[in-house]
């Protein structure tokens, strides 16, 4: 008889599990169960019972559809015991059962789950709920992040994203939104949100820390940047579009340089830093197709005027080599088609690096006034570095303190606090030598 594996290994391989299949199988139960919350404690109910059941039984040989049918079952089961409390509660099961009976028997495609997943991202991005909603619904739902993850990508408080939250799922059912990838003539008025969406997600995975599973602690994480840019393909597989294509391009381009990005030991490295050499150039190669394929069809926007800029910096063959001119002039034209704050900060670090810092500081003022920018750690972070750049060391600290207070991100903070100290030896040395 063989050994049974100790619970605590099973807990791990749930977790892991969860990480990486939980959005899938969320997806696909609410295909089934038509319903967030009810699919939502479906899917609690499912691993619960697979923590208690697969140290005897063992992991069933797939494990995803597994807790998708032990998932739907428990819902179904939940709805027998409750139907004498709600009206035509036996009517209400019966045709519940029986419309999901040829829908289940398809659950075991892996195919299918995959577009239960895009489907789950459509229905939070419908025309119905608010631009704000369908990005913190999809977000939370769809790609698993945590309401504080949410919030700071946003820049806005926790609270008003949980609420956004809760009245979009509240509006999805009262209005029976329907469950679909909409028709090729319907898309359009829901793209914009999708890649909102799928930016977002990419570039919280873009920006996590780097992680160093020991032997019998940190699982790894789901690839977030990764399921962005499967998201993304698919989403341009179902028609072409200018800036799905530039989307796309854009992920992969700044995926090609993640190798590079952090050091074995999780440290930052910024661009100008980075081994060249460990970028993919395969990705490269298929960002800068798509570049050129977005460019080319005349309707340029925000996303494509990104992905131009990425290009630029992947093919310069070293720092020095990089053609800081074109870049400002690629950020003037994204701020005339997308006039934020952030793309207004990313323009003026690229004027620094044509015109110099002094040039650059004397616009950074109405920045640092600007509301929507004050819990933004970088904002703090490029004025710091300007007046590194010109020797002003104290307005220096005094500016990464402030970004180190904001900094959510371990290697953001450990990168500011050695710059902060690199500052204070420099000062010592300075007033040591007077």
């Amino acid at each position: 008889m063989p050994l049974l594996q100790p619970v605590a290994d099973f807990s791990k391989q749930l977790e892991l599990l969860y990480q990486q299949h939980s959005r899938q199988v969320l997806a696909t139960l609410i295909r089934l169960l038509g319903d967030f919350d009810r699919a939502e404690d479906a899917l609690q109910e499912a691993f619960s019972v697979a923590l208690a059941q697969w140290p005897q039984s063992g992991t069933p040989e797939s494990p995803v559809a597994w807790l998708i049918s032990t998932g739907r079952f428990k819902a179904i089961d939940k709805m027998r015991r409750q139907r004498r409390f709600v009206a035509d509660g036996d009517a209400m099961l019966a045709q519940f059962v029986d419309e999901q009976a040829e829908g289940f028997e398809m659950q075991q495609d892996s195919q299918l789950w995959s577009d239960d997943y895009l489907r789950l991202v459509f229905t939070c991005c419908h025309p119905a709920l608010s631009i704000e909603a369908q990005l913190a619904l999809t977000l939370r739902e769809v790609c698993g992040l945590t309401t504080e993850q949410i919030a700071r990508a946003f820049l806005q408080s926790t609270s008003t994203i949980a609420q956004r939250i809760v009245r979009a799922k509240q509006k999805i059912k009262a209005a029976t939104i329907p469950y679909q990838v909409p028709a090729s003539d319907q898309l359009a008025p829901r793209l914009q949100a999708v890649h909102k969406v799928i930016y977002l997600l990419f570039n919280e995975g873009y920006s996590a820390d780097l992680i160093q599973p020991s032997a019998d602690e940190a699982l790894p994480k789901i690839d977030l940047a990764q399921q962005a840019i499967d998201m993304a393909k698919q989403l341009l597989a179902l028609q072409f579009d200018t800036e799905s294509c530039g989307l796309l391009a854009l992920l992969l381009l700044q995926h090609a340089r993640q190798a590079a990005r952090f050091t074995t030991a999780g440290q930052l490295i910024l661009l100008p830093e980075q081994d060249r050499s460990r970028w993919d150039q395969a990705l490269i190669a298929e960002g800068v197709s798509k570049v050129e394929t977005a460019l080319s069809s005349g309707r340029i926007g925000p996303y494509s005027l990104q992905a131009a800029i990425a290009a630029i910096h992947n093919e310069s063959p070293d720092s020095a080599s990089t053609d800081w001119p074109q870049i400002h002039a690629l950020y003037q034209l994204l701020y005339r088609v997308e006039p934020t704050p952030v793309v207004a900060l990313n323009q003026l670090v690229a004027m620094s690096m044509c015109e110099g810092p002094a040039a650059a500081l004397l616009q950074l003022p109405p920045l640092l006034q600007d509301a929507t920018l004050a819990q933004y750690h970088l904002l703090y972070a490029v004025a710091a570095d300007f007046h590194r750049q010109l020797g002003h060391h104290d307005e220096a600290i005094d500016f990464y303190r402030q970004a180190l207070k904001l900094a959510t991100s371990s290697a953001d903070q450990q990168f500011l606090q050695q710059r902060l100290c690199a500052l204070s030896e420099v000062k010592n040395a300075e007033h040591n030598a007077l």
